[in-house]
């Protein structure tokens, strides 16, 4: 049954949208965001965390993790309630999870970064190793940085539903991120800078079924080897709390920076999970 929805959505076009006063012209008429039918399947996120439920005593028997610490940041309107089932997850497969300590994602006003900043360098002076950061949607735009700005301090990046690539605009949630953060839209030289990967093991867990994000928002290019790009059945809201996404988590938190490798898809694992490493992804919608 699920598989036939799937079959039924995935073939939805994203819908464009209309281009307000400042935006490029040229750029504008290649803005995208998903579908009314995908918005509307975000309401599957509750059985996405009865699944996790359900299948908790089998990723409890994944291998367990080094112990190194893990900062997980929250999407945008969230806060550190959104992220609880996530860091309960990883503290179960060993790792010391932690929260951001900042209340609600409201985007980036004065004061935002550099708590994220403090956090980071705190923990890392507290556990004596580089942290791993996790963060969800807006909160994955806030790991990319830190991580491009304080790379000693940073083992590895995980993105959850991050539209770091693209134009804000191809997603559902833009109106709300500009009136709750303050924020105008950004201008091409600052969104070329959050394009650009971190130079640590990053990686974009992404859905094309995502009814917030356009998915090709999500797309590390395939021209840098440290990248990767996993693609999971999941909601935007849901992805959290998603099986397949923690599962995803777990495994990549184990890796050795030093020999780190992308996610493998062989076995079992190609029945639930994707990976995208060509650059020509982004253009392919479905």
């Amino acid at each position: 049954m699920v598989s036939t929805l799937y079959a039924r959505i995935r073939p939805c076009r994203p819908r464009p949208i209309r281009p307000e006063a400042g935006d490029d012209p040229a750029s504008a008429l290649a803005l995208t965001a998903p579908s009314l039918w995908l918005l509307m399947l975000e309401a599957r996120a509750p059985w996405e965390a009865m699944g996790l439920a359900a299948v908790s005593p089998w990723l409890s028997k994944m291998p367990s993790g080094d112990g190194h610490p893990v900062l997980v940041l929250p999407g945008l309107g969230a806060s550190d309630i959104s992220t609880l089932a996530l860091r309960r997850f990883l503290k179960r497969q060993g790792y010391s999870a932690h929260p951001w300590n900042q209340g609600l994602n409201l985007g980036p006003r004065e004061g935002v970064l550099d708590g994220c900043r403090e956090r980071l360098q705190a923990l890392c002076a507290e556990h004596g190793a580089p942290v791993s950061i996790v963060g969800w949607s807006l909160g994955g735009i806030y790991a990319r940085e830190l991580a491009k700005e304080m790379p000693e301090q940073v083992r590895c990046v995980i993105t959850l539903g991050t539209p770091f690539t693209g134009h804000p605009k191809a997603t559902n949630a833009w109106r709300f991120y500009r009136l709750v953060s303050r924020q105008q839209a950004p201008d091409e030289e600052l969104l070329a800078e959050v394009r650009k990967p971190p130079p640590v093991p990053t990686t974009s867990i992404y859905s094309k079924t995502d009814g917030i994000v356009a998915w090709p928002c999500s797309i590390n290019p395939a021209r840098h080897a440290h990248t990767e790009n996993i693609e999971v059945h999941a909601s935007h809201i849901g992805m959290g709390m998603n099986p397949l996404a923690m599962y995803a988590i777990a495994d990549r938190l184990r890796q050795d920076p030093a020999h780190w490798k992308r996610f493998d898809v062989q076995g079992a694992r190609r029945w639930f999970f994707k990976v995208a490493h060509q650059p020509e992804v982004v253009a392919q919608w479905y």
